[in-house]
């Protein structure tokens, strides 16, 4: 008789054009975040996961909640299920919350088109590969797991799925609500990822409003007012500058470089003739695993008052919009860890390694929990490769059938009696 391994690994390919199918289901319904009204969504996952006979709790968070992040509304998904005693809870959580098309898509962005064939094929849509990809690759290897209990494998613990929609404002809403509910507190964690590789640390994130005010103007006599946008130019010249100096500071961390800062949206002024009184400018500053949030903060602040102490009849107000704090291993994740490794270098055919990324995800949630977590889904080798947040997102079917047999046999050797 095969190993369970090898028979799950037949499930999957068995019902591989099921999971698609379910796949492109999800991709359907838009969840453009902004504006966020993501319960539609999470009703529609909960009737497809209802249909598998997967029960599923519905959890809405309070709409003031909701609105006071900018958003329109949210339901979070959880589905548990309990085998023998002894084991660990084992939750998998990926974020069906996407930022908008955009232009540019040369496939439908909710169409869920499939290019080629089930063997090499790609899925398109946004979402497609961050992260509903990883609704699909997780609820199936949760079915795999339980048709190989139906066969007789005996298993101790629990599995969790937890869809949860607030990735792109930073995740409070999403795992951090449910945490904080005390909704679940699982034993450890896989998070939505890529196939090639195993994410065990990943950077942090300072999300920063900054308001330039000075004094509008007809621009016929500009002297009688204090032009705002010049004096950002400044403030932009001083964060450009240390935005260099950043790449002094290197993180021993693989896959993680060093600090950076970008500046991604900037608006101000009333008209073209008029002097600009007031201009905004968002920042977003990546932090390493190394550094400590608070003092990072701090430095930021400190630069941009002491640059505007120099421009006279300009003050600033400086808000802060995200602290994202980074991830690290925790102890207790290397059994997690060396499964997904060893199940996805059998089933790629290549050594998976373990890295950091830049990013930041909803993982450092469960972290500040004490929840040992890592990072692995259906993906390919780069977020670049797949186009997430760009036009003609896709994810390679091969990624997700592969990816799903991975966490299907890493569920089987972390859970069997």
């Amino acid at each position: 008789m095969s190993s369970w391994f090898e028979q799950s690994d037949a499930w999957i390919d068995a019902h591989f054009a099921e999971e698609v199918a379910f796949l492109q289901a999800l991709v359907q319904v838009p969840t453009d975040t902004p504006p966020g009204n993501n319960a539609p969504h999470a009703r529609r996952s909960a009737e497809l996961l209802e249909a598998m006979g997967l029960a599923t709790e519905q959890h809405p968070v309070p709409a003031p909640l909701v609105q006071a992040q900018g958003m329109a509304s949210i339901t979070n998904l959880i589905v548990r299920r309990r085998y023998q005693e002894g084991g660990p809870v084992l939750a998998l959580n990926a974020h069906g919350d996407v930022v908008p098309p955009g232009e540019g898509w040369t496939h439908e962005p909710y169409g869920g088109e499939v290019a080629g064939d089930l063997e090499s094929g790609q899925l398109y849509g946004r979402a497609a590969a961050v992260s509903k990809s990883d609704f699909a690759s997780y609820t199936f290897a949760l079915r795999a797991l339980e048709a190989m209990q139906a066969r007789g494998a005996a298993l101790r613990g629990g599995v969790e799925l937890h869809f949860t929609y607030d990735e792109e404002f930073g995740g409070e809403l999403g795992p951090g609500w449910l945490l904080k509910q005390g909704l679940s507190k699982p034993d450890l964690l896989i998070a939505a990822g890529f196939s090639y590789q195993v994410i065990t640390a990943h950077n942090g994130c300072l999300q920063m409003e900054v308001t330039v005010l000075g004094q509008a103007a007809h621009a016929a006599y500009p002297d009688s007012g204090v032009d705002a946008l010049q004096a950002s130019v400044a403030l932009l010249n001083a964060l450009y500058a240390q935005n260099t100096r950043y790449r002094q500071i290197s993180s021993q961390v693989p896959g993680i470089t060093h600090p950076y800062l970008n500046v991604g949206r900037i608006e101000g002024g009333s008209n073209t003739n008029v002097v600009p009184g007031r201009v905004t400018f968002k920042l977003d500053r990546r932090m390493i695993p190394e550094e400590d949030p608070v003092a990072v903060e701090a430095d930021l602040r400190r630069l941009i008052r002491d640059t505007a102490a120099g421009l006279p009849g300009i003050t600033v107000e400086i808000k802060r919009l995200l602290l994202a704090h980074s991830l690290k291993p925790l102890p207790g994740n290397e059994a997690l860890v060396a499964a997904l490794q060893k199940h996805g270098e059998t089933v790629f055919g290549e050594p998976i390694p373990t890295s950091g990324t830049p990013l930041y995800t909803d993982v450092r949630l469960y972290g500040a929990q004490g929840i040992p977590a890592a990072i692995y889904g259906a993906g390919p080798r780069t977020v670049l490769e797949s186009n997430a947040k760009r036009a003609d997102e896709h994810v390679q079917l091969a990624d997700l059938r592969r990816a799903t047999k991975v966490v299907a046999r890493t569920l089987l050797e972390l859970l069997q009696a």
